[in-house]
């Protein structure tokens, strides 16, 4: 299954508190997201909860005298996972620079 990190504020927000947030299929429960997620990265879920994000609406036109009409984006189902302590995702780590001196 496929499974895509969600790289945004919030998410980096939620890593503090052991929580992780992926794009998940449609179509996937919450016994096979913690599956393939424990497979891929070698770690240990502790709780999952999953939601489902309604796709914004957004106008379009059919022409210059054609009346404007609405569709909507398609919705998205995210999975907010749990970790168990110690574990952590790699994906997520931000890469510590090292500053030299540059003289």
């Amino acid at each position: 299954m496929l499974v895509i990190p969600r790289a945004t504020e919030k998410a980096y927000t939620e890593q503090t508190k052991n929580t992780y947030i992926f794009y998940v299929p449609a179509d996937a429960t919450k016994q096979e997201v913690a599956k393939s997620i424990a497979e891929q990265y070698n770690v240990t879920v502790k709780d999952i909860r999953i939601l489902i994000r309604k796709g914004k609406a957004t106008r379009f036109s059919k022409g210059k005298h054609a009346y404007p009409g609405k569709t909507f984006r398609r919705d998205r189902k995210v999975a907010y996972v749990t970790l168990s302590a110690g574990d952590k995702i790699r994906i997520f780590d931000e890469e510590k620079v090292e500053e030299g001196d540059n003289k």
